[in-house]
């Protein structure tokens, strides 16, 4: 750390020295121009840098499918608006990996493709991206999800469990979606004024997303197994319906605090988190239930029971994240 002292100059200007070693590593010189942004008591000052797209290369010979699809889904997440993925010669299965990675993720596209090269770009404006948009429709999806997972299982309806297992892919675009943005307001404060929503308030929308995706994780593990399940015995189903219920509650008070401020985050945030440990108790009660049934199908319900029990704990930790963003700064 290096000091200062603020001098005043003309009378009313104030101004401070840059460190020099700073200055020389980032251009920075007479007449250069810097940006400052304000962020209640801290300034960030950063070298004004034209708005070009960020690209980046990666050599994919040696890569297998799954690792050149974490690959590509890595350097989106990282910020590079364009990727250039090369190769002596890139494989017909290495082709297919690349657009199912491509499929994976919102506004992507192949814009170049021969033997050696193919590169992907982002072809969306980073500038109308909205964290909150994009955590706002992933809990629509996930609870949607996890509502229609339960009514597949008690109602042994396939066709609804099997779309439940489609849609978790669109929670897994918009989650990458918020990671790329989070990551972006890290490495630069330009990034966090175009969303007009602080760095702190962006690692607390990114923590909700994770436990929403996790959620939607749970709710395809459910269809999953509704898939395989034969009817379900009828104070079974409704027992599971009302646990869902009061899941679907905790999930929900919590959101509400997450996208609430001041004392409504802290008193939603509260009545989510007192309502978890009443979960514990019903999952109990169901557990009891299951004891009497075949064993196969008191084994994957108690599955069903511990996907409904972790989502109520994700809620809770969705609540505590809530009344963390709410809690005065200091």
């Amino acid at each position: 750390m290096e000091t200062r002292k603020v001098q005043v100059t003309g009378g009313s200007t104030y101004t401070v020295s840059l460190p020099k070693t700073w200055a020389t590593e980032n251009g920075v010189a007479s007449g250069t121009t810097v940006e400052i942004y304000s962020e209640d008591d801290t300034l960030l000052l950063t070298p004004q840098r034209e708005t070009t797209h960020q690209e980046g290369s990666l050599e994919v010979s040696e890569l297998g499918n799954e690792q050149l699809v974490r690959a590509i889904f890595t350097m989106y997440v990282s910020g590079f608006d364009i990727i250039r993925l090369e190769a002596n010669r890139i494989t017909t299965d290495q082709r297919r990996a690349i657009r199912n990675a491509t499929q994976g993720l919102v506004g992507v596209e192949v814009v170049e493709e021969n033997n050696g090269l193919v590169v992907i770009q982002d072809l969306l404006d980073s500038a109308e991206l909205s964290i909150v948009n994009a955590v706002s429709r992933m809990r629509l999806i996930a609870t949607s999800m996890l509502s229609d997972a339960v009514t597949a299982l008690v109602e042994n309806d396939d066709d609804i469990a099997r779309d439940v297992v489609e849609r978790d892919d669109d929670v897994d675009r918009l989650f990458l979606v918020v990671s790329r943005i989070f990551r972006a307001t890290l490495r630069s404060p330009r990034a966090a004024e175009g969303l007009g929503v602080s760095r702190e308030d962006c690692f607390d929308y990114h923590s909700s997303a994770r436990q929403l995706e996790r959620v939607a994780d749970h709710a395809a593990k459910i269809s999953a197994l509704a898939l395989k399940l034969d009817a379900v015995p009828e104070d079974v189903a409704d027992a599971l319906l009302a646990l869902h219920a009061d899941t679907a509650d905790i999930l929900e008070t919590a959101m509400d605090a997450l996208f609430a401020d001041g004392e409504e985050a802290t008193s939603f945030g509260h009545e989510a988190l007192e309502a978890v440990p009443e979960i514990d108790d019903h999952t109990r009660t169901i557990d009891e239930m299951l004891y009497e049934l075949e064993p196969v199908q008191a084994q994957s319900l108690g599955l069903v029971l511990d996907s409904l029990s972790r989502s109520a704990d994700y809620g809770g930790n969705i609540a505590e994240t809530a009344m963390q963003k709410a809690a005065p700064r200091p």
